[in-house]
């Protein structure tokens, strides 16, 4: 898929991953509707990159609707918007366990739904998924967030079957810890030694090969972190008590204390 020319609708545009994947998408010639809930950073970023700005906030169905039909015929989805749903599940309100399975999975699926259509018609697109490393292993503390992003990896895998020679590419994404921007960046939590951060232009670097390449799969993660993925996915129990004893609770217990106001 060639971005140069093409419209790409990039969701939580206002956030600092979503800024970093529309610079690098803007560098390289792609015509930008942004999205996110924070309306003034939204016109800040758009005035800078020529784009439009679509302010929605995902958990409403009929935001998710109205930001389909605003956004007009759309080459390359990047499904980015995402909430933090850090903490055990019996810490989550009803309303706060819906709003994160709303914006960090149905929302992706509904988008993709409204715009695969016209994709299909012109014989070319490319729907990419933001998921998470957090999609192939997992850490105690974080249940709610790991079935978003599991179920955003079993979605694009089956999706991009389906559309296989459609001239309609499927990609999902799978960061790691990220430095400065993002939900870990957020969070400030502490980090064992030697685990290795990435940065967001890494992600949106990858973002971009993903859509040019059709790449159905793509980490963005230091090596320790892809490793355990690998492990968790022959042997989950091992890859559990591994990160048990590396300090995942730790890590999960500062992550839920900075990032609960942000359900």
């Amino acid at each position: 898929m060639q971005i140069a020319g093409s419209s790409v609708l990039i969701t939580g545009a206002s956030g600092g991953l979503g800024q970093a994947m529309a610079r690098e998408l803007a560098g390289r010639g792609a015509r930008l509707a942004l999205s996110g809930r924070r309306g003034d950073v939204l016109e800040q970023v758009a005035g800078e990159l020529g784009a439009r700005a679509i302010a929605a906030d995902l958990a409403d169905r009929a935001e998710v609707e109205r930001l389909a039909l605003a956004a007009g015929e759309v080459d390359i989805l990047i499904a980015n918007a995402g909430l933090p749903a850090a903490g055990r599940l019996e810490s989550f309100t009803a309303e706060q366990r819906d709003r994160a399975l709303e914006v960090n999975l149905r929302a992706p699926v509904a988008l993709a739904h409204a715009l695969l259509g016209g994709m299909l018609e012109r014989g070319r697109g490319h729907l990419l998924f933001m998921s998470s490393i957090a999609g192939k292993t997992t850490v105690p503390g974080n249940p709610l967030y790991h079935a978003t992003k599991y179920g955003l990896r079993g979605f694009a895998a089956a999706l991009r079957q389906d559309l296989h020679g459609s001239g309609v590419g499927v990609s999902c994404v799978f960061p790691g810890f990220i430095r400065d921007a993002g939900i870990f960046a957020q969070s400030g939590a502490r980090l064992p030694p030697g685990t290795g951060t990435r940065s967001p232009q890494d992600v949106a670097r990858a973002v971009a090969t993903a859509v040019e390449r059709d790449r159905g799969e793509v980490d963005v993660a230091a090596l320790p972190q892809r490793a355990g993925a690998l492990i968790a996915a022959v042997s989950p129990e091992l890859a559990a008590a591994f990160v048990r004893r590396a300090g995942g609770p730790r890590i999960a217990r500062e992550m839920d204390r900075a990032l609960r106001d942000k359900r």
